[in-house]
């Protein structure tokens, strides 16, 4: 059933309604086999919960206070040892989650299903205040300046006071009646939050006042149905410097002035997954499965790897001297960042990866959708 307004599809359900016009649909790509030019090495496991029937949803992993912090839909918030999975505190919040955590000025904080936002003491995992907004948190909120700001489904971006949960402020946006099931996660530049949304629409907003300091229309909804109209802003943008990344569902990837919206670049491409970034370049897992390297300066291709079309990718992240990306399998694979060709390939589950991996020096984090935590650490085939 689709519910118009309030509630969004499943990505991956609106990409296959999206190429509804072939008469069968393709299947995953087979995974050719991987010559190990690289050295992956799993150092760690541990569960959070959350594998079952419920989705996780957009609930990842956070690093920041002196750990890592995971969550499960079934309530459960906990605090891990980067290195060794230890699990330093937990906390039952006995509340469905749906999104975090989000973690800064000594709070973890996630949301839930019914639009409550909880925020405890990183730590220890003490409960420090609670506070219900009107629409469902589907994205992790973010804790700076002394606020956490959190984005819900009904197009709103709110501040609420860290000290107490108060709102501080509160600025919305149109929301399209069909859209994806998820919201582009807050993310600061500066006294800056930059957050997308459905309408393919960035929005800059003062940390400390609530005033809308620019907005850049990243995607335009085309088409005569409402599926084909999909121009949602679910990923995060990424900024570097003075310079802000965007890409949208159905619409375009494109490089923004931090400091005056205005689109430096753009071109045509479809992806609902974060965008990786290094000094050169930008990756991004388009809709169908693709993965994609482009030159920061002008958007130029510099790869495109199609060795995973259709394999539900998650987003990507820089590790070394390489790109990650997830997949709908339990896959992990590592892509030189030069040429985009598989050097090296782990299986830590068969569960989904959905979220955004951490990197933290030289170690990677990932979380799937059955609640597995895993770290690794990769090197060269020399086995340093």
């Amino acid at each position: 059933m689709i519910r118009w307004r309030t509630l969004a599809l499943l990505p991956v359900l609106a990409a296959l309604a999206a190429c509804s016009k072939d008469k069968t649909a393709e299947p995953p790509a087979e995974l050719v086999e991987v010559r190990q030019e690289l050295r992956v090495d799993e150092l760690w496991t541990a569960g959070v919960g959350g594998g079952g029937e419920k989705l996780r949803l957009a609930l990842g992993l956070a690093a920041g206070d002196g750990g890592l912090f995971a969550a499960s839909r079934e309530g459960n918030v906990r605090a891990l040892e980067a290195a060794s999975g230890r699990t330093r505190w937990e906390t039952e919040t006995k509340a469905e989650l749906a999104a975090g955590p989000g973690v800064g000025e000594g709070l973890v904080v996630v949301g839930t299903s019914s639009g409550t936002v909880i925020a405890l003491a990183a730590a220890d995992g003490s409960p420090r205040w609670r506070a219900r907004l009107s629409g469902e948190v589907l994205s992790a909120p973010l804790v700076a300046g002394g606020r956490v700001i959190v984005r819900t489904v009904d197009g709103r971006l709110r501040a609420l006071n860290a000290v107490d949960g108060t709102e501080a402020w509160m600025v919305e946006d149109l929301v399209p009646r069909l859209t994806l099931r998820g919201t582009s996660p807050p993310v600061q530049a500066g006294d800056v939050v930059i957050s997308g949304f459905d309408s393919g629409r960035i929005m800059a907003v003062s940390i400390p006042t609530g005033d809308i300091l620019w907005q850049a229309q990243v995607g335009t909804p085309r088409g005569r149905s409402e599926l084909e109209r999909l121009a949602d802003i679910d990923a995060a943008v990424r900024v570097a410097g003075d310079e802000v990344y965007a890409v949208g569902y159905q619409g375009r990837l494109a490089m923004i002035a931090l400091d005056s919206g205005q689109i430096w670049w753009a071109r045509e491409l479809s992806s609902y997954r974060d965008i990786a970034l290094d000094d050169t370049q930008l990756y991004v897992s388009t809709s169908d499965g693709d993965v994609v390297a482009l030159r920061r300066r002008d958007g130029g291709v510099v790869w495109q790897q199609t060795g995973l079309k259709r394999r539900g990718l998650g987003a990507p992240v820089v590790h070394g001297g390489a790109v990650v990306v997830g997949d709908f399998d339990g896959y992990l694979h590592w892509m030189d960042r030069e040429t985009g060709r598989f050097v090296a390939r782990a299986r830590p589950g068969s569960a989904r990866f959905a979220t955004t991996p951490v990197v933290i020096d030289d170690r990677l984090f990932v979380i799937d959708d059955g609640g597995k935590v895993a770290a690794f650490r990769a090197g060269d085939g020399s086995g340093r």
